[in-house]
């Protein structure tokens, strides 16, 4: 199966040229991780980043009372990282696990970091990538700080379209930061306020 996805993912965030596409995909490797297979383990140093070709991962921290706090899904078409990891060399705070069975792409850490001061073209894309991910990391916290359990459920929603019937309930009320009978009632409410319009 070729790449297809990865290299549409290369080509439209920025103008790479096919040789630079076949050097990132040459020093890829794609791989069929099964459900519930760990990318990567809290207090590991993270090595590559990782695209979702097929299927779906998650990211996230457990705490103390073993807890399990979900940062952000990658389905298809998702990259996937711990940047704090990968660029200043800590041990990660998160696990990256397979929700299903998945085809990933692992990026290799030292050529991200070879092209990020070699390649203009690289530089643009890479930059591009940060700024997108700071965005989604600044509302995140936005949301998890003032919206109601219904706005961060909506905006969910907005965000990964076709997860609803992918993960558990406990999944996403992870991700809001909002217990699971918190979410059944505001789907129960919305659910509710709908056949009333209709």
């Amino acid at each position: 199966m070729s790449p297809f996805r990865f290299t549409r993912y290369l080509t439209s965030h920025a103008e790479l040229d096919k040789e630079l596409i076949d050097k990132i995909l040459s020093h890829c490797s794609r791989k069929e991780v099964n459900k519930g297979a760990f990318l990567l383990r809290a207090g590991e140093k993270i090595q590559h980043s990782f695209f979702v070709e097929k299927g779906l991962l998650k990211q996230y921290h457990v705490d103390k009372k073993g807890k399990e706090h979900i940062l952000q899904f990658a389905p298809e078409n998702w990259l996937m990282a711990d940047r704090e990891s990968e660029y200043f060399d800590q041990p990660s705070s998160y696990s990256i696990e397979a929700v299903e069975a998945s085809e990933v792409f692992f990026i290799n850490k030292d050529l991200i970091m070879k092209l990020s001061k070699t390649d203009d073209g690289f530089i643009a894309f890479n930059n591009l990538l940060l700024h997108r991910h700071i965005q989604r990391l600044q509302k995140r916290i936005t949301l998890l700080q003032s919206a109601t359990a219904e706005e961060r459920y909506l905006d969910f929603i907005q965000t990964y379209p076709d997860l609803t019937l992918r993960v558990p309930q406990t999944h996403i009320a992870s991700y809001l930061g909002i217990t699971p009978e918190s979410l059944s009632r505001v789907r129960k409410e919305l659910a509710a306020r709908h056949r009333g319009a209709s």
